[in-house]
């Protein structure tokens, strides 16, 4: 067994004193420790952060790497004073080393066992550019000289290379495999479930692409209690950072003690992911943009209403594999606007003709409301208002039209891109104005019609709700709103 604590710490900084704070930091969550002594300005302060480490000589298993910048690190000197180096962190208290292939290759094993015979080593490789076409070669490269244990990091632009990386591991002892990049994300918080020795997640500084920080694997995704029983949930769309709904539904699960977790996937091809399904243990997963129409023509059955509204943001996997989709977007808006006004009789404007509008329409229009589209697609709108008996709103006319809501389901405004409106100040005539969008929590748009004097509700609401809606599907359980609430508004605090 390389180490007892499957989540490995990274520690990487410029200076030693933010080396050994890092440290520090890592000790109570975690035993296992990479120290990356090239991330440290040069030999001199990598000899006065491992001074400092020999003079505390904390009880953990430390992990020396002091990669070249060749090997994609940033170390600049050279193979010698890179040996010594990490010479000298045996010396300070590391068990093991890690050396590149680049640099193991040019080494006689002689000399390697003079100088560091008395530390364990890994040897790696890392291919930052994609997964390589044979990569059962590069494992019997690094085994060739028999270290005591091999890491192969590939950048993997698929979940299937990620997958496929992965299995390297199955029959071998002592093998870690690093799926990097945005996609792969979620396979480095299931890569000790997926067979990996070793999961790496920075303290602070990410040292590869898609890394997951200490904390959030740790305390959100609670990775270190991940075994093959665990269920697994999550969340596709494209892009898929901005998402609160790990912070929802893991929340839930913690508050009941369940043993599940929950991922986002960054998913630009539906079928790699739908292909990952089995592979992962999937459960059940969330819908959103670009997704909710699309997910459709994947699915073996599906909720009549959701079917009707055209748009899916919730899948349950049942036996065999078979994918049923539903909505519950309508039970988050009819909740978010019926708590504040009078939905039958009422006018309403609806930006968008997405999936998260047609939900919107469809919900609002069975409570008789009488529903408006206005969309950046005519035909669109158009389609969507004769499905719901509905108003196309044309934008020109805007200004000189009254409703009791408007409600934006565009992604108009959502984060990054806080700055943007989908209305401009003068087209805002409405007693309630509600956004869809939930981070950030005050849109510009809120923003605008707060400025007229409008009351405006924030998506966090609706988000919420039909979050809640989806937890209970997958659980069977009425869902711990409260805390599922709670972690919802601290992660948009802390955000801001």
């Amino acid at each position: 067994m390389l180490c007892k604590d499957k989540i490995c710490a990274v520690v990487a900084a410029r200076d030693a004193r933010s080396m050994t704070r890092q440290l520090a930091q890592a000790l109570p969550f975690t035993r296992t420790i990479e120290l990356r002594l090239d991330w440290l300005a040069d030999d001199c302060e990598i000899a006065r952060f491992l001074r400092q480490l020999a003079a505390k000589r904390p009880s953990a298993t430390l992990l020396a790497t002091c990669r070249r910048h060749e090997a994609g690190g940033r170390y600049r000197g050279t193979i010698a004073h890179q040996l010594l180096n990490l010479a000298e962190a045996l010396r300070a208290g590391c068990t093991w080393y890690d050396l590149e292939i680049e640099s193991a290759s040019k080494c006689p094993p002689e000399l390697l066992d003079v100088l560091l015979g008395e530390g364990r080593q890994i040897t790696s490789a890392h291919l930052f550019r994609a997964m390589p076409s044979n990569p059962k070669r590069i494992i019997r490269q690094l085994s060739r000289r028999h270290p005591d244990a091999i890491k192969f990091a590939a950048q993997c632009d698929s979940l299937a290379a990620g997958l496929r990386l992965l299995r390297l591991t199955r029959g071998r002892r002592n093998v870690i495999a690093v799926p990097m990049g945005e996609v792969a994300m979620p396979l480095r918080i299931l890569a000790h479930r997926l067979g990996s020795a070793l999961a790496y997640a920075p303290v602070e500084n990410p040292t590869a692409p898609g890394q997951v920080s200490l904390s959030e694997t740790l305390s959100l995704y609670c990775a270190s209690h991940i075994t093959r029983r665990t269920r697994v949930y999550g969340v596709i769309g494209d892009p898929i950072a901005h998402s609160l709904s790990p912070q929802l539904h893991n929340a839930g699960f913690q508050a009941r003690k369940m043993d599940a977790v929950y991922l986002p996937f960054l998913v630009r091809d539906l079928r790699d992911f739908l292909g990952a399904i089995a592979p992962l243990g999937i459960a059940g997963f969330s819908v959103t943009l670009p997704h909710k129409e699309s997910i459709l023509r994947h699915l073996d059955d599906c909720d009549p209403l959701a079917a009707s509204i055209g748009a899916v943001n919730t899948v349950v996997v049942r036996a065999g594999g078979k994918l049923y989709g539903c909505n519950t977007d309508y039970v988050g808006v009819l909740r978010a606007l019926g708590q504040r006004m009078s939905l039958r009789g009422s006018r309403v404007l609806i930006l968008g003709a997405g999936g998260v509008a047609r939900a919107i329409a469809f919900a609002l229009a069975q409570a008789g409301t009488a529903v408006c589209i206005l969309a950046r697609r005519k035909h669109r709108a158009m389609a969507l208002a004769r499905a719901v008996r509905g108003e196309a709103i044309i934008r020109s006319l805007l200004a000189h039209e009254f409703f009791d809501a408007i409600v934006n389901a565009t992604p108009v405004g959502m984060y990054p891109y806080i700055d943007r409106s989908p209305l401009k100040f003068r087209e805002l005539n409405c007693r309630l104005l509600f956004d869809t969008i939930y981070r950030p929590q005050r849109t510009r748009l809120m923003q605008l019609a707060a400025r007229r004097g409008i009351e405006v509700v924030s998506g966090v609401e609706m988000f919420i709700a039909q979050g809640a809606a989806q937890w209970e599907i997958w659980t069977g359980e009425r869902a711990p709103v409260t805390p599922m609430r709670r972690a919802v508004l601290r992660a948009l605090r802390e955000a801001q």
